[in-house]
């Protein structure tokens, strides 16, 4: 039933996009064909402008729809520019060949006039010196936005930080600063429109004049950006810059740091620790990026924010006050930042599962490994990766405070809500990885099938990244969940049996009740997140510039705003609908409150979701039997198993909505302190104490390497004569310099034992 299609969604996909392109590239070829037409058999005025206007169509989808086709042409050397030039001329000529009557000196054209031909006259010499014109002027500022976009580019990005420094300004309308493509689409958007004017009046004015009005504004639009150039109106430049930084840094004097490097799919790793990081009392803390369009993607925070993309710039952190840098992942550019030996490093990690990836041998390059609790310990134990015992440190989970804890099963008239949450099928080929491809339609169906559930679909954000079976099996849930609702809001109210209360339509009016406070909190977010302006047309430095200097408790106003949109969202739909839920909102964490029920893969938000201590299942598309299953994976030891049949989604259902059936609530207790730690004391307090002993042993660290330092620095200095040995002689220097040098260095070398 479930057997993969021959083609599936991710071959009716590229099909679609196939035909698109293949209809977008006809009505380019056919626009010029026509063009040329009206050039080699004028008569009529159709052909050529006619061409031009089927031209600019194709150019619109190719700008805004199908920009894989216009990639495609550029590498052939047929760029949007080298396509327009080619269809202007086509125009200029189609317009030469048909002769217009044009208004001579000292008179005015009469529709009895004969037609001129062979030439526009006047008009047409102001035709083609403005058509020129505009050619000219377009490039020019192609070139001077250029030059102000690289003036513009900081070696850093801030966010959170006072700029004011660096002579920021708003970024240049983004017609001439950013959009070249539209641009040129616009003026010959204009030019083409007027010259359809011109053929149906008769009179080249509208053609000349239009063509000349577009000259003008490129060259006042130009003028302007030239303005930006000047030394007092852009922004500092990079020694400057740098110099302003190593000057922040000096005055906010940072103690800890929250390091993350990644793809623009990987934000949710560093996005998951900033709450904790803003909880840090007594602290100084910064978040370190890498990668400049990660400083948009990390969520709201009043956590000072700072992106260095090159290494020589990383560097400057060694002459700063940060002493501990924690890290959420591991990427290509943490070898990096580990070479500052004034910093202590610890990996924290986004989340710990019993799969392979979270015992990473890249692990034993960091100073300390955080855990969540004595399950991680003994992972890394058995792992015997190179990472030692004593660097292994339980800090549970801080993030995990918002998670509501079991409060008994589902009402009986009411859905059992059931989170089925897969992992992405990672990087590796291990058997399990992923539920989705193997048996994620075979679950999903099966809770389809009971019209007593609402299912809440969240599949990991990289699923189908790696294998395009994933992807096509996510496509095909998908539709499943659609089907179902489409049946479902076909009825009009909840099924028999569920959720029946009240008069018909209550449900509906309720939802749109919420839908519409939905809006409002949208609304309101995108005003707190920096909606709009910021979101269009402005650049790195308008960014700056405006989240410099959030107002206090920012981050709380988000939060507060982000949990009312949350609690809209979900009463946003009536009560039966299934929701496929994707993107950053709702959180994983809203998910698990409205869940009854969790069925996910071998990851960490099964440890996550343990926390709450409600029922949960963990699919094996290992291929092991059941009692090794169990076993090799210490998550599993108090869930439900499903098998890829998912033959158990019934008997499972049954044991969520009722207690006695419920044999695994004991277990959970105790997995749950095994997987996450103890209680007491909280997370936060175990993470911070954390903190602070690690900061202590980087400033003792430091304080030792100052020591050693000035040993040898002692040792190589001439010193005077003492116990009656002349300074001057070899032998002088080298017993004083020895006993010196040698006394310091004892000293510091004690000190760091005995530390």
């Amino acid at each position: 039933m479930f057997t993969a299609e021959p083609r599936g969604a991710n071959g009716r996909s590229t099909a679609f996009r196939i035909g698109g392109m293949l209809a977008v590239l006809g009505l380019l070829v056919a626009g010029y064909l026509l063009q040329l037409l009206g050039v080699l058999r004028p008569g009529s005025p159709v052909p050529v402008v006619g061409g031009a206007a089927l031209g600019l169509l194709a150019e619109a989808l190719m700008l805004w729809r199908t920009r894989g086709l216009a990639r495609r042409l550029a590498h052939t050397q047929l760029s949007r520019p080298t396509r327009q030039l080619l269809r202007d001329a086509l125009l200029l000529g189609g317009l030469a060949r048909l002769g217009l009557p044009y208004p001579g000196p000292g008179r005015a054209a009469s529709a009895e006039e004969p037609v001129h031909s062979g030439h526009l006259g006047a008009y047409g010499a102001v035709l083609l010196l403005s058509m020129l014109g505009c050619w000219a002027a377009h490039c020019l500022c192609q070139g001077v936005a250029g030059k102000v976009r690289r003036s513009r580019r900081l070696p850093f990005v801030t966010r959170n930080i006072d700029t004011s420094g660096l002579r920021l300004s708003p970024a240049p309308p983004a017609l001439f600063g950013q959009q070249g493509g539209v641009r040129l689409f616009a003026v010959s958007g204009l030019v083409t429109s007027a010259s359809a004017v011109t053929v149906v009046t008769g009179d080249p004015r509208w053609c000349a004049l239009t063509a000349a009005g577009c000259c003008a504004v490129l060259l006042a639009g130009t003028g302007q950006l030239a303005l930006r150039l000047l030394h007092g109106r852009r922004p500092a430049g990079e020694e400057e810059a740098l110099a302003w930084l190593d000057a922040w840094l000096a005055g906010y004097r940072p103690t800890v740091g929250m390091y993350f490097s990644g793809g623009s799919a990987s934000a949710y790793q560093a996005n998951m620790w900033l709450s904790t990081l803003e909880g840090l009392d007594g602290e100084r803390p910064i978040v370190v990026l890498r990668e400049r369009f990660m400083v948009r993607r990390i969520d709201a925070t009043d956590v000072p924010v700072l992106c260095l993309p090159k290494v020589a710039h990383l560097m400057r952190l060694e002459r700063s006050t940060l002493s501990v840098l924690l890290h959420p992942a591991n990427s290509g550019k943490t070898s990096q930042v580990l070479r500052i030996p004034t910093i202590k490093h610890a990996f924290i990690n986004h989340g710990e599962s019993d799969k392979l990836s979270s015992c990473n041998p890249y692990a034993k390059a960091y100073d300390q490994v955080w855990v969540a609790g004595p399950a991680a310990r003994e992972r890394y134990r058995l792992a015997d990766i190179g990472v030692a015992d004593e660097h292994v440190v339980e800090v549970g989970r801080p993030q995990l405070a918002p998670i509501r804890p079991y409060a008994g099963p589902p009402a009986r008239d009411g859905f059992t809500t059931v989170l089925y949450a897969p992992t992405w099928e990672g990087w590796t080929d291990d058997p399990g990885n992923t539920s989705v491809a193997g048996a994620g339609e075979r679950i999903v169906a099966a809770l389809l099938a009971d019209e007593r559930v609402r299912l809440l679909y969240k599949p990991h954000p990289m699923t189908g990244s790696v294998d395009p079976e994933a992807a096509e099996a996510d496509r095909r849930i998908r539709a499943l969940i659609n089907e179902a609702n489409a049946r479902r809001d076909a009825d009009g109210m909840a099924p028999a049996g569920a959720g029946r209360s009240g008069p018909p339509g209550a449900g509906e009016a309720a939802a749109a009740s919420a839908s519409a406070e939905l809006a409002r909190h949208e609304a309101e977010l995108a005003a707190l997140t920096g909606g709009g302006r910021r979101g269009a047309g402005a650049d790195e430095v308008e960014r700056m510039l405006v989240q410099s200097a959030p107002a206090p408790g920012h981050a709380a106003a988000v939060e507060q705003a982000l949990a009312a949109w949350e609690e809209s969202y979900w009463r946003a739909a009536p009560p039966w609908r299934h929701r496929i839920v994707t993107g950053p909102r709702p959180r994983i964490h809203a998910c698990f409150n409205e869940a009854d029920l969790l069925i996910s893969d071998v990851s960490s938000v099964v440890s996550d979701y343990l926390s709450s201590e409600k029922p949960y299942a963990v699919v094996n598309t290992s291929g092991l039997p059941e009692r090794e299953f169990r076993a090799g994976f210490p998550t599993v030891r108090a869930a439900a198993i499903v098998s890829p049949e998912a033959a158990e989604i019934p008997a499972l259902l049954e044991s969520v909505r009722d207690p006695e059936r419920d044999r695994l609530g004991p277990a959970r207790a105790r997995l749950k302190e095994y997987l996450l730690g103890p209680g007491e004391p909280p997370s936060a307090v175990r993470f911070a104490r954390a903190v602070r002993a690690l900061r202590a042993e980087s400033e003792a660290h430091r304080e030792r390497t100052a020591l050693l330092r000035q040993a040898e620095e002692e040792a190589a200095r001439p010193v005077e004569a003492e116990g009656g040995v002349e300074a001057g002689s070899g032998a002088g220097r080298a017993e004083a310099d020895g006993w010196r040098g040698g006394q310091l260095l004892a000293d510091a070398l004690g000190d760091e034992e005995g530390g």
